[in-house]
Parts: C-alpha cells; structure tokens; sequence
C-alpha cells in the first residue's frame, strides 16, 4: 500500500510539473497581469474565472484512474481562482471543474462535484477575509495558499466519504488517495503562488527602476530650459539624457536645425545643420512621434553614409496650444536592439522638456512683466499644483457635481488673487481670502490627510500687510511639509496682536523645514526681504523647527490700519 501511494505521488507530481510548465510559460504574456492583482474589474475577473477554470479542467484531465476515480491536482485551480478572483470567481471555477468532473462518471462523480465548487469558495471567502483587513501580503504567500489547498484537500474527502457509494469503496479511495492528493495539491498551490509573487516583484523590481531612473533624469533636466529653448540649455539636456539612458546618440532640433548633439556620429552631426531627415520632417508635420527600428521601418544617415547609426526615435517637442516646436531624437547604433524602456522614457522626457519649454516660455512672458518682486510671487504658480488640483477637480466630478463647482470657484479666486492683485498692500482679510481658496483646493485634494484651523479675532482682519505675505508661507508648509507625511497633517493659522506688532504664524506638524533647500526657501525669503526693506530689520520671517514634530513660521509686522 505504502509503495502504491508513493508511486501515485511521483505520478501526481510529473504531471504537476507538466501543469507548472504551462503557468510558467502563461506567466510569459499579458494574460498573466490580472492574476498578479487583486481587482475589482469585472474584465479582469472574467479573464482570471477563464485562466483558473481551464487549469481546473486540466489538472482533472491530468488526473490518474484510481479504482473507477481520479485521483487530481483540480482543486488548485478551484482554490487560486476563489483566492485571486474572489467569492464569485471562485464559485464559478469551482461549478465549471465540478460539472466537468461529473460529466466523466465515476462512483465518485457526485461527491467531486461537490468538493470542487465548496474548494472555490472556501478560496474565494478566503479573498474576502484578506481583502477587508487589507493585508493582501498574506492572500499573496504561498504558506497561506498552501493551507488554504490543504484544507480544501482535506474537506473534498470528507464530502467523498459523506456522499460517494458505496461506503466501502470511498473508504477504500480515501486510504489510497489521501496522502498523494494532500502533498500534491498543497505544494502545486504553494509553487502557483510562488510564482505569481515572484511575477509581482518582477513587475516590482521593473517600476522601480523605472521610476527612479526616470526621476533621475526628471531632477538633473529640472530648470535646465528655464532660459528657454536655446541652444546651450539643449547641450546640457543632451548630455543628461544620454548619460541617464545609455543610447548610442541624442540631439535636440528645433523646426529648421540641429541644435545640440552627443554620442555616435558626433563628428558629422554638427549644431546648427540644417534638418535633412525624413523621419524628422515627419514627426515635426504631423506632430507624431516617429520610430524607425532599421528593420522594418529603414533608417540610414543622410549626413555620412559610413555613420554607425541604425535605430532612430524622433518625439516631437510641444510648445503653445501643442504645436511643435522641435523634436528630441534618440538613436542606437547598427545590431543593438532599441528597448522598449527606453522608447518609453524617450516619450516620457520629451513630454516634461515640452512642459518646461512651455513653462519657459510662461516666466519669460512674466518676467518682461515683472518690475518689482511682488511680480516674482505672482508669476509662482506651481505647475505640480495645477496638476494636482484639475486632477483633484476631475475626480470630484464625477463624484459630486456641486462640489465641483464650489472647487472651481475656489480654484478661480485663487489665481485672481494670484494674477491681478492691485497695488502693494492688503487687508488681512483679503490675504486671508486668497489663503482660504489655496486651502480648500488642497483639502479637497488631500480630503482628511489635511486638517486646518484658523484663528484670526476679527479685529485684526482690516490690518494692513504686503501683498502675498501668508500665501507662500501655508503653501510652503504643505508642499515641503504636510504632503510628504504619512500620518494625516494639521496645519494652524493664528494672528494676534503683540503691543505694537500684529503676529501671524503658520504651524505644521510635519516639521521637514530643512534651510538649505533653496526650493523651498524662495517664497519665505522673497516674503522676509519684502518686509524688512519695507518696515525694517526687527520685522520679517523667523522660522522654529523641531524636526519631525513641528514647523513654526513667524511674520512680524508692524500695526497699520486699513484706511477708511
């Protein structure tokens, strides 16, 4: 008897191995993604009932007759579509390898029937259990899959000793079966898993590299065309972008010439060459990125006819209402395959080189404007701002449609305050105004992350201060403060009156102030030096930092009354 089980699970697990195979080779394409990821799409679940139900048929299918039954690995598939997929996932797997089975006979028919759609769901309540604790660490380990098959395992040979006649023969069944479907079902379950996780750290280990080597490039081209789009800020981007990259070339063109160029064929690619390939033409035209992989779509050297250049992409660089305005072209040379994650960054950069032309473009336009540094903060509109607030304005509706409007005129007031204020000096209540409008954007945009209270008496609210004084100040605390905590954020804006000095402070709980982050400092210095020049030396911005508990921004003041 011993030697007859051992021998059923050899067998058992040459055709798990069989089984595996064709997980591993799934794990090759797209159809493997939803399995990877607990969702609530219904595609998704449909693609995951399919996957699942047709490892169910198989591991029925692979099955070997024992005594007028089949001795398995079904309950895999049952178990992982309940556990991935959820309850109704795993119901339906379940039904679809529990009918199949019936539909072969058996005295044991029945009884599997049964077994099979009981394993999908004691999978699928076990999605649920995970999913509303949120600890999907432990719906994705193999121990826990594992034993959830183990215990499917064992209640199938209940069911067969409860429904399958004769008693006897199930009896019989059991003893022979039990130890063979147990080790083979609980580890083909554990090594599914095993490998889904390991796709899902794969995808993991991919994103992040991505997302750092792209944040790399982001944080060294950050700035480099706010003096526009010339020829020396495109020398600078080229280099950032081929030593980030690691492509055979890189240049940047406007819409007649070459304008900057590094890497393979340098010595024929010369600035200020005049734009002779078609590829380029093309993409500046029809506004399209162009990819020529020297295969399919050729690519040959119009300049050298022994350049070394074999690959070329050409992405189009938008300025105003999207028009082109150059193109940033990456090359790699002769049998070196383009990969796609570079193609991808390529588009990726030329995406935020054409936001910074654009921004370029915009504090230039300011600039012209600008007569004192009270023009410098209006013209600070951070374009992550805007960004996240019409994000914030797009959720909100299709979430509730009145809220939305009062966003909108909440967004509407802050960039009035922002862009046509008159005149040096406010009232308190007017600065309170537009600090009122930037918070309420930020409230909706980080919902309970973000509380603010605001203790202003009334009496001080017609005192006079510089325009944009409060301001830069709470959006400072938030940018560099609140939105890079964890925890939810709580901010606190009070003023008072100190004899002859009115007192305005701005307190977070993050306390992330570091002094040498010019970033972070060009508002409260602007905002300090605007102040002293005006009323002198003993007033202005003091800041009191207690690292990772509190940020306290002081702004003294002296008394003025609004005029009547």
């Amino acid at each position: 008897m011993a030697f007859e089980q051992f021998a059923l699970v050899i067998s058992l697990f040459q055709q798990l191995c069989v089984y595996l195979v064709i997980a591993w080779l799934l794990s090759k394409t797209p159809l493997f993604m939803p399995l990877t990821q607990v969702t609530l799409s219904w595609p998704h679940k449909i693609l995951c009932y399919l996957i699942f139900s047709g490892f169910c048929v198989m591991g029925t299918y692979f099955g070997l007759r024992v005594e007028d039954s089949i001795a398995n690995t079904r309950a895999i598939g049952a178990v992982l579509g309940g556990i991935v997929g959820g309850p109704v996932v795993g119901l339906l797997v379940g039904l679809t390898g529990g009918i199949h089975r019936y539909s072969l006979g058996g005295f044991t028919a029945l009884a599997c029937t049964f077994s099979t759609i009981a394993e999908g769901l004691l999978g699928g309540l076990v999605h649920r259990h995970f999913v509303a604790r949120h600890r999907l660490d432990l719906l994705f380990s193999p121990w826990v899959v594992g034993s959830v098959a183990l215990i499917a395992e064992l209640m199938q040979m209940g069911i067969i000793l409860l429904v399958a006649r004769p008693f006897d023969d199930a009896v019989h069944l059991i003893e022979n079966i039990i130890a063979p479907m147990l080790v083979a079902n609980t580890l083909g379950a554990a090594m599914f898993m095993r490998m889904i996780l390991d796709h899902r750290a794969m995808l993991e280990k991919y994103s992040v590299a991505f997302s750092a080597r792209a944040l790399k490039i982001a944080e060294r081209a950050m700035r480099v065309l706010d003096k526009g789009f010339t020829q020396e800020a495109c020398q600078q981007m080229v280099r950032i972008l081929y030593e980030e990259t690691g492509v055979g070339a890189v240049a940047i063109t406007d819409r007649e010439k070459l304008l900057a160029f590094i890497g393979i064929g340098e010595d024929h690619h010369l600035p200020g060459t005049a734009i002779n390939s078609a590829h380029t033409f093309k993409a500046i035209q029809h506004n399209e990125v162009v990819y020529a992989d020297g295969n399919l779509i050729p690519y040959s050297c119009n300049l050298h006819p022994q350049c070394r250049l074999g690959s070329s992409l050409v992405i189009p660089l938008r300025g105003e209402e999207g028009s082109v305005v150059g193109t940033i072209k990456l090359y790699e040379p002769k049998r070196k395959f383009f990969s796609s994650i570079n193609r991808t960054l390529g588009e990726g950069i030329a995406r935020l080189l054409s936001g910074q032309i654009l921004a370029s473009k915009y504090n230039e336009q300011k600039r012209l404007l600008a007569q004192s540094e009270i023009k410098l903060l209006q013209a600070q509109i951070n374009p992550h701002f805007l960004f996240n607030a019409l994000n914030t304005l797009a959720a909100v509706i299709r979430r509730d449609p009145e809220d939305a409007r009062t966003l909108v005129h909440h967004l509407s007031t802050f960039f009035r305050k922002n862009l046509k204020r008159q005149g040096d000096e406010v009232t308190l209540a007017d600065e309170l105004e537009h600090v009122n409008a930037y918070l309420h954007i930020e409230q909706a945009r980080f919902a309970e992350h973000l509380s603010v209270q605001i203790q202003i008496p009334e009496p001080l609210l017609e005192y006079r201060l510089p325009t944009f004084s409060l301001q830069p100040i709470v959006e400072n605390a938030i940018k560099h403060g609140i939105s890079q905590m964890f925890e939810p954020g709580r901010l606190t804006l009070t003023a008072r009156q100190e004899g002859e000095q009115l007192v305005l402070e701005v307190c977070d709980n993050a306390g992330l102030y570091q002094a040498k982050r010019e970033e972070s400092g060009l508002g409260m210095n602007i905002v300090d030096r605007r102040i002293k020049a005006r009323y002198g030396a003993e007033y202005g911005v003091t800041i009191h930092c207690e690292p990772h508990q509190s940020t306290r921004v002081r702004i003294t003041l002296p008394l003025q009354e609004s005029p009547c």
